[in-house]
């Protein structure tokens, strides 16, 4: 008998990651794996990712991949391979499988939730519309008109949102109060910043404000019009750029009327660094942060730093529910890698940031690319260095839209009233503005 174990898949995308995985090179594999799965045969699929699940180490996904590989017109196999699939953070292998699920028992709602999931964690929010819209008849309201209206918002069509949030009653359950909290600010959110920001796709600050509550105070000067539409990629931050961001938080802070009466400091070293530069800017004493301290601005450089230092984890959580006169201001913030948490104010958002005050690249005397020597002088050296900066904007390749600080504060002086509201949830997806991303 011809055993699974011989096979080899023959589609040339599935052939490319076995070959990867010849070669031991399991990340490459799931590269290979990322784009332009939805529409392969779900038999070899499957037998790449039960390979690829067994050099992971990930018995359950290799389980589930192997019944599919075995049977892969069944419902049940189609729908335990696209569960384990996104339990294990590969859901972009689960929506073909749970597709072809849903097509075979277009009545079964958990098979829809669970594609719905799939594509939310793609950030694929209008597929996921799409297909809760297709099944409106099988809907509840709890979770799944819920859902229609929070992937109605992430995809940019208020109009499908509020239409579905209108006809949403209270949740019986009170484990979904949480969760109509959250969607009714959004909502709230996008209605003061229509007037003033265009909320369309490219519109990086409205967005990033409706969908989270942040402030976004700067855009890259880079790339707008090549599919970064003012995000970062990769970016070496000077102190330039962190004296930028500070002036721009306190012209945020004058124009939503906020009088914070101190500078909260956070326990990693470029929190630190930036907090004592912030301190000194808006005339204010720092503290050590406190999570029940009021009327205090709380200062991270990148939050996911913040998370590897030690109490980081406990301190974020604390930083979730928020306490009255608190702001969460954040200098770079990871768009790929989010945060625990999300800051009621972020300078930047990138892929990947080296602090001026870490070692960073530059070329060597053979022209290949070697890691400077980190910056270990005392903090309030280096918060010297910030304060003492240009701040002048780079003038980039001249295609991002024009930022001057009065287009900031009239937009911060129009939603001001839905600012500093709510929890700050971590944000899952990069919303309706999208930019390219590298892996």
């Amino acid at each position: 008998m011809f055993s699974r174990r011989n096979r080899r898949p023959k589609t040339p995308e599935l052939l490319q990651a076995w070959q990867a995985l010849d070669e031991g090179d399991l990340p490459g594999a799931l590269r290979q794996l990322r784009h332009g799965t939805d529409d392969l045969p779900l038999d070899e699929l499957a037998l790449v990712a039960a390979r690829a699940a067994r050099s992971a180490g990930f018995d359950d996904l290799r389980t589930a991949a192997d019944a599919l590989t075995a049977r892969p017109g069944k419902a049940r196999a189609l729908y335990d391979f696209g569960y384990a699939c996104i339990e294990r953070g590969v859901p972009y292998l689960a929506i073909p499988a749970l597709r072809e699920a849903l097509r075979q028992a277009p009545d079964s709602a958990g098979i829809l939730r669970e594609l719905v999931s799939a594509y939310e964690r793609e950030g694929r929010h209008r597929e996921a519309v799409g297909v809760l819209t297709a099944h409106e008849s099988i809907l509840v309201d709890w979770p799944d008109r819920y859902l229609l209206v929070f992937n109605a918002v992430m995809a940019g069509d208020l109009a499908l949102a509020r239409r579905h949030h209108a006809r949403l009653p209270d949740p019986q359950d009170e484990m979904w109060l949480p969760a109509q909290a959250r969607q009714r600010a959004m909502l709230a959110r996008a209605a003061e910043a229509e007037p003033v920001s265009p909320l369309d796709a490219t519109d990086l600050r409205g967005w990033q404000y409706v969908i989270g509550g942040t402030v976004l105070t700067t855009l890259s000067p880079y790339g707008f019009d090549a599919g970064m539409t003012g995000r970062f990629a990769w970016l070496q931050d000077t102190h330039d750029q962190c004296l930028r961001g500070l002036l721009r938080l306190k012209a945020v802070l004058d124009a939503a009327e906020a009088r914070p009466t101190s500078v909260s400091l956070l326990p990693d070293r470029g929190s630190r660094i930036l907090a004592l530069a912030a301190a000194q800017l808006l005339e204010l004493p720092t503290k050590p942060f406190a999570p029940d301290r009021e009327d205090t601005v709380v200062i991270a450089y990148d939050l996911n730093e913040v998370a590897s230092a030690e109490q980081g984890p406990e301190i974020l959580g604390r930083l979730f529910e928020r306490t009255p006169g608190q702001i969460l201001h954040e200098h770079a913030s990871n768009w790929t890698d989010p945060p625990a948490v999300t800051a009621d104010s972020v300078t930047l958002l990138h892929q990947s940031a080296t602090a001026p005050w870490a070692g960073q690249l530059h070329a060597g005397e053979d022209g290949v690319p070697e890691r400077g020597t980190p910056d270990n002088r005392p903090e309030e050296e280096i918060a010297a260095d910030i304060l003492a900066a240009d701040a002048t904007p780079d003038e980039g390749d001249g295609a991002t839209p024009a930022e001057p600080v009065e287009k900031l504060t009239d937009f911060v002086s129009a939603v001001r009233h839905t600012w500093l509201q709510g929890d700050r949830t971590s944000l899952s997806s990069s919303g309706p503005v999208t930019s390219s991303r590298f892996l």
